[in-house]
């Protein structure tokens, strides 16, 4: 098991390159397996999450060979596991998109009941009610989701609350029914966009992907395809408050400035400067504390939920008071206990954190109780006086690639150790000061 190690009070400067959207890829992967012939994937980011999905994938007979750190080839004509056992979902919860991708393709598909990040309830009955309107028979037996269908057939389906995964789900096995189907109250984030897009590069007929309504025709199969994954907006948007928290000045490239636009309101409203090119974003801190604001986290084009430890972390610096409100999952807010033993100002009411701004924090041994909200801790060691040690980082792993050997690019001063290794801890510690 591995920490990071980080000395704050080093303003981040440079340009840094946003890695391939980790949640896309995720949705295309579990995609690719639904032709029999060979698709391509570059801009794949390399990190834990993806590396499960494609062992799982290659447990079930897929053929899969990585080409390089970034690019991979699947081929899923060999496939005859229709079962994903619990080892890989409690690792990853997006392993549950092989159901749709199983089912459309061989109208059968077992997969183990989800795990991943512990945030809140999230569950999966939306993917049941579409695949049930498509005329899939599905039992929950012994830990496992178990559906089957003698054919699938377009349906009109509404969903009743905006799941991405229910959209990518059904979506991929609409893809392969017979007739029309309508997806209303679809889900809109630009990863929906992009395993569309995937999904009719491979023949698929799908259109309304980013609206909340996506119409598909199913077809009778798919073919090979070569793909680039678009990039991911949560990293970049946590390299976005990185560069405003320790007031300094990053040019964020490999990005889509529109995927990031809530996120660019909220730190232009509290006084960070944020300029949009092509695909770059370039952010520059005050040079005095930023203002406060209010935080809602809603479904795409609105803040996302991904974002929100991030931006409390900056906020807690901030002057005066903000409140975060969480309205995706109820469980977004164990990071706040660590924040406040970094001198933080924290109190969460309900689903809402009322943050009284502080002129600092200092450094702290903390553990990471999820993805996002380790980023966030990270970023607060960054601007910490003193050593901050940030542990459980194999959640931080599971989503943001090389992250130290990023933030090290732009001046950051963070070394990932093993747990215990005083002696690496001590060798760290004496480079920084030397």
């Amino acid at each position: 098991m591995d920490q990071y190690v980080i000395k704050g009070g080093c303003p981040l400067q440079g340009e840094v390159v946003i890695s391939g959207a980790k949640n896309a890829a995720l949705g295309i992967l579990a995609a690719a397996i639904m032709t029999d012939e060979t698709v391509i994937i570059d801009n794949l980011p390399d990190v834990n999450d993806i590396n499960v999905l494609l062992q799982a994938i290659e447990e079930i007979g897929a053929i899969v060979e990585r080409v390089d750190r970034h690019t991979v080839k699947i081929n899923g004509s060999q496939i005859t596991g229709m079962s994903i056992d619990y080892e890989f979902i409690k690792k990853i919860r997006a392993s549950y998109y092989l159901l749709g991708a199983l089912l459309g393709k061989y109208r059968k598909a077992q997969v183990a009941l989800p795990g991943g990040c512990n945030i809140g309830s999230r569950p999966i009955d939306q993917h049941i009610k579409g695949f049930r309107a498509l005329g899939a028979q599905v039992k929950i037996e012994q830990g496992m989701i178990d559906t089957k269908a003698e054919k699938l057939v377009g349906s009109h389906i509404y969903m009743d609350v905006v799941s991405v995964g229910a959209t990518i789900n059904v979506m991929m096995a609409a893809s392969l029914a017979e007739g029309k189907t309508i997806i209303e109250n679809a889900a809109k984030e630009p990863h929906i966009v992009d395993v569309a897009n995937f999904l009719n590069s491979m023949g698929a007929n799908i259109k309304g992907a980013g609206t909340d309504v996506i119409r598909i025709k199913g077809v009778p199969s798919l073919h090979g395809t070569e793909y680039s994954i678009i990039p991911d907006q949560i990293e970049a948007g946590t390299f976005m408050v990185a560069a405003a928290a320790t007031k300094g000045d990053v040019l964020i490239k490999n990005v889509i400035p529109k995927h990031l636009e809530a996120i660019s309101a909220k730190l232009v409203e509290i006084g960070a400067k944020v300029v949009e090119y092509d695909d770059a974003v370039r952010v520059i801190g005050a040079k005095e504390r930023l203002g406060s604001t209010h935080v809602k986290t809603l479904p795409y084009p609105g803040f996302p939920t991904d974002m929100q430890p991030q931006i409390a972390t900056l906020l807690a610096l901030s002057e005066g008071t903000s409140i975060v409100t969480e309205s995706i999952f109820e469980n977004r807010f164990k990071y706040v206990a660590e924040l406040n033993r970094m001198g933080a100002s924290i109190t969460v009411e309900g689903n809402s954190a009322v943050i009284d701004g502080v002129e600092g924090f200092t450094g702290a041994s903390v553990s990471a109780p999820d993805l996002r909200a380790g980023a966030a801790l990270v970023v607060a060691g960054l601007v910490a006086e003193g050593y901050t040690i940030v542990d459980q980082i194999q959640y931080i792993e599971r989503g943001y690639e090389a992250f130290e050997d990023k933030m090290n690019g732009l001046g950051a001063k963070m070394k990932k150790v093993p747990v215990d290794d005083e002696k690496e801890l001590q060798k760290f510690m004496l480079q920084v000061i030397g």
